[in-house]
């Protein structure tokens, strides 16, 4: 960690009092939990179909996201937890570099983007249960009363196991980060051994076609950058309740980096294998993907519903993780006094936020139901994805400023080769902003989509300010 006692009175002060604050928390995360939990919380399901709609173009587009957005947050993750490795995370770091104005806002705008994933849980495991359950089971995914059946199930699971701390948590993580890498690698070797079923093309992993620049394509990419390749920050919450986080968290994203790579090419090839580029499952690409490569299979086809199972497994843990930083971030304001301190109360034997997760459990299931209100699956689905991608890049624009413009306050100089690659995440952030509000998938109408998550995102932070100007008042 290092020594900030050299910089302004306030900043050492501030680090030595979230410091103390998190002297109570046990310290149960280690290496080989944090990078379980950056491939389970990185890795998501669905970005492989965001990625075949791309044909044999998808392991270019997905080079140049790593290249211009992937190594760079990583980069500027592992120098900045290395500087201040506090609980919190992104929001500490905001308020040291710049004020508690625009710290109060980047950890609103992560909040409300976790919520918004949290809310598509019960959707995105009733998705995978329809098809692990076969072709008959096929409603069930476009069922709103089972959809939120199962939501209301999960949320109070989550609740539960929050209550516990990490010393439960980590372990379903850590169950589902195995899981998670055993279905993929049943997904990357299926064109292997079923090539005989497949019917969208030939199967090449590794083949690098020259990309058309279109629209389209554009948008995609820019969703395979700021969607699939982020989270390596979200961790960094937890570092109050990890082990050596200035060394540990560092290293689990240079060591989950490149398997994390790996899975999503390889995996993308699979799913072009066996689905056409234009009738992919953007909500469950690697069960549709399974259901199709096993179906032939006669008995073996059993593996292909555990391995869809275990995408469902994977869901549970990922939500277990965004649930778990989620109520972080209400304690920490509380610890600074901008929300009340009825969130930072902490369970007398589990040393956990109780207030904050009850909270947080009692509105993600009140967003769940409004975003299954009178849409299809598909849509609802893009709705929250997009809108909650809109909140969450607006806070990495204010990550990777901070090395651009936010280091004197901390006394440091950010080498020129970061300032390079936060320049490119900058820009490829803003990219991807732009092309948040057009839908990829075919909606009702593409004015009101677009007017629903403009005026998601602009409500939202007008609310977010007005909580931060009452804290202040009183």
């Amino acid at each position: 960690m290092a020594d900030l006692n050299d910089t302004s009175p306030s900043v050492a002060a501030i680090e030595r009092d979230v410091e103390a604050r998190s002297a109570v928390f046990k310290k149960e995360l280690g290496l080989f939990d944090l990078v379980l939990s950056q491939v389970v919380f990185v890795v998501g399901t669905f970005w492989v179909g965001w990625a075949a709609r791309l044909g044999e173009e998808q392991s270019f587009f997905w080079i140049l996201a790593i290249v211009t957005f992937y190594l760079p947050l990583a980069a500027a993750v592992i120098f900045l937890n290395r500087l201040m490795p506090l609980e919190g995370g992104l929001y500490q770091w905001t308020k040291l570099a710049f004020n508690e104005f625009i710290a109060f806002m980047v950890g609103w705008n992560l909040w409300v983007f976790a919520i918004s994933i949290l809310a598509g849980i019960g959707l995105v495991v009733t998705t995978n249960i329809s098809y692990s359950l076969g072709p008959t089971a096929a409603w069930l995914k476009e069922s709103t009363t089972w959809i939120l059946m199962i939501s209301l199930v999960l949320v109070i699971g989550m609740v539960v196991a929050a209550m516990r701390g990490l010393a439960l948590g980590k372990w379903i993580h850590n169950v589902g980060a195995l899981v998670h890498l055993m279905t993929f690698g049943i997904l990357i070797l299926l064109p292997l051994f079923a090539f005989s079923v497949a019917t969208a093309g030939e199967y090449r992993p590794f083949h690098i076609q020259f990309p058309t620049f279109t629209e389209y394509n554009i948008n995609v990419w820019s969703k395979l950058a700021l969607g699939a390749l982020t989270g390596f920050e979200y961790i960094a919450i937890l570092a109050g309740e990890t082990r050596s986080p200035a060394r540990n968290i560092g290293r689990s994203v240079v060591i989950a980096s490149p398997i994390i790579a790996l899975m999503f090419i390889l995996g993308t090839s699979s799913v072009l294998v066996f689905v056409p580029r234009d009738q992919t499952d953007v909500i469950g690409p690697i069960p549709q993907t399974l259901s199709i490569g096993f179906r032939a299979l006669g008995w073996a086809g059993t593996i292909g519903s555990i391995a869809i199972l275990g995408i469902t497994v994977r869901s549970i843990a990922l939500m277990s993780i965004y649930f778990a930083g989620n109520t972080r971030l209400p304690m920490v304001a509380g610890w600074d006094r901008l929300l009340p301190g009825w969130f930072s109360r902490l369970h007398p034997k589990y040393k956990t936020p109780v207030n904050s997760i009850l909270f947080v459990g009692a509105v993600t299931m009140v967003l769940a139901v409004l975003s299954n209100l009178g849409v299809h699956a598909q849509e609802a689905f893009q709705l929250i994805d997009n809108a909650g991608g809109v909140f969450y890049a607006l806070t990495y624009l204010v990550l990777f400023a901070i090395p651009l413009i936010g280091m004197k306050a901390l006394g440091v100089k950010a080498p020129l080769w970061l300032k390079i690659a936060c320049a490119s995440g900058f820009i490829v952030t803003l990219i991807y902003i732009r092309f948040a509000i057009v839908p990829i998938t075919e909606v009702g109408s593409p004015l009101s989509f677009a007017l629903k998550i403009i005026g998601t995102v602009v409500v939202a932070n007008a609310v977010g300010i007005a909580i931060y100007v009452l804290g202040k008042r009183k």
